[in-house]
């Protein structure tokens, strides 16, 4: 029998690919781009593998007078030292997207702790049953919200320093314009 329960943990990090997803998309294309990568580079490396044993095993003879053996030997070591420096560089760049993922780990783990207090509810009232599917709708909205509630402050705060620049001007105007008569008074 399988259990194909969620695990608090497996939901944390599934909120946390979710809400990385919404709040820095580049972060998340540049991971799926990554696991991509990975992807070609080992399926690159296999094509390779099977190409030379299949090679070294149809030889006929001294292999080491097989011309067309030896430069295929030195052009897949050339391509594997090529993909292992890529592999190093994508290890590092993973390494330091999932250190920016972490800054909204806090929100994934209260999420997964939310989901599992409201799948708890049910032993109140078999009304409060949540599907985990509905549950990641409702996050998404959350996480909508708050980026539109977001947006919205930044904006009234730039009309908040707008306005007081245009009031900072007017201010000096007027005292440049009082300072006048009183030149011209001295006079």
């Amino acid at each position: 029998m399988i259990n194909f329960t969620v695990t608090e943990s497996g939901l944390e990090d599934q909120l946390l690919a979710l809400v990385v997803k919404k709040e820095r998309p580049d972060l998340a294309a540049k991971k799926e781009e990554l696991v991509k990568q990975q992807n070609e580079f080992k399926i690159k490396l296999k094509e390779l593998e099977t190409g030379l044993l299949k090679q070294l095993a149809e030889a006929e003879g001294d292999i080491l007078e097989d011309i067309a053996l030896i430069e295929s030997l030195e052009y897949s070591k050339k391509l594997s030292t090529e993909i292992k420096e890529k592999v190093e560089i994508a290890i590092e760049t993973e390494k330091n997207i999932n250190e920016a993922s972490e800054a909204y780990r806090p929100s994934a783990s209260r999420g997964a702790l939310v989901f599992f207090l409201m799948s708890e509810l049910y032993k109140i009232h078999s009304f409060y049953k949540f599907s985990l599917d509905s549950f990641v709708i409702v996050v998404k909205r959350a996480i909508d919200l708050v980026q539109e509630a977001d947006r919205k402050a930044k904006l009234a705060l730039k009309k908040a320093a707008e306005g007081d620049e245009e009031e900072e001007e007017g201010e000096e105007g007027e005292e440049k314009k009082e300072e006048a008569p009183e030149d011209e008074e001295e006079e």
